[in-house]
């Protein structure tokens, strides 16, 4: 389904669906952010509640679960998105 890390390739190897009308657009950011902030800032007062460490403690493991919980979750959003939007037959709006 990707040709690089978010890059949809042309067209599926197997069944030759062309992937030019999925746009996923910023939907895949919003639930990656809403999700990787959620989990960073329990996680961050769990930490310092149980053992109230030095705040660059919590940069390090704050930024660092950051940036690898989204680094893991933006692509397969991004193709969960894309299956909805082909299951839904979801379109891009037209102007009448």
């Amino acid at each position: 389904m990707f040709d690089g890390f978010l890059t949809f390739r042309p067209s599926c190897e197997a069944c030759g669906l062309s992937y030019d009308a999925f746009n996923a657009g910023d939907g895949p950011a919003f639930f990656v952010m809403s999700i990787v902030g959620f989990v960073v800032v329990g996680i961050a007062l769990w930490l310092e509640v149980t053992y109230e460490p030095p705040m660059w403690v919590h940069g390090i493991v704050g930024g660092g679960l950051t940036i690898g919980l989204s680094l893991l979750l933006v692509r397969p959003l991004k193709g969960v998105l894309a299956a909805l939007q082909f299951v839904n037959k979801a379109e891009q709006g037209r102007f009448r």
